[in-house]
């Protein structure tokens, strides 16, 4: 099938940008993934993407992923609810100092339970404080991220709150195949 597909690009360029959220609910924390493994990467990029169809990763072997992980700056900052993934961000370093948060989602059945905001805050917190912990990497000077209409209803209003800009916003037609997974019908609406 092919639909209409809209992305819209934004950022932040100082971070007195940031607006977070309220904090967490009891039991929720941010961890940094601090030992690279393709395999929980990969296992967070499905299980969060799989219902939004997100694909570009999927066809990738371990040696991509391994190179994606191990990139310097490069960080994986994970949502927990009572010790279980909920959801990730991940920042990938640009050059001259732009931080992209290239991946960020919770999981379908931790969706709606108010950890996306408190997520984004923390998470584009640690983009404007990278080079404190990559002292070879530059001060950040630019976060960036997207979205797109294939996204949560909710994604774009969120990074709005979050103090986001939209700078560019683009239209194509795509063509959506079935949906990857995890697993066909995962998620809370498949019980």
């Amino acid at each position: 099938m092919r639909i209409t597909v809209t992305t819209w690009f934004l950022e932040q360029t100082s971070p007195e940008d940031l607006r977070p959220s309220r904090e967490p609910g009891e039991g929720i924390r941010f961890e940094r993934a601090e030992v690279p493994s393709p395999e929980f990467s990969r296992f967070l990029y499905t299980a969060v993407g799989g219902d939004i169809h997100w694909t570009d990763r999927l066809g990738l072997g371990y040696g991509e992923w391994r190179e994606i992980t191990d990139r310097p700056g490069a960080e994986t900052w994970v949502a927990y609810d009572r010790g279980t993934p909920a959801g990730y961000l991940e920042l990938d370093p640009q050059d001259e100092g732009a931080v992209e948060i290239k991946y960020f989602g919770l999981i379908p059945a931790f969706r709606g339970r108010g950890i996306g905001g408190p997520l984004l805050s923390y998470g584009t917190a640690r983009a404007w404080d990278l080079a404190e912990r990559w002292p070879q990497r530059p001060p950040t000077k630019r976060v960036l991220l997207n979205t797109c209409s294939k996204d949560s209803p909710q994604a774009l209003g969120n990074y709005e709150r979050r103090g986001f800009r939209v700078y560019e916003t683009r239209t194509a037609e795509e063509d959506l195949g079935p949906t990857p997974g995890p697993w066909p019908n995962a998620g809370p609406t498949a019980f």
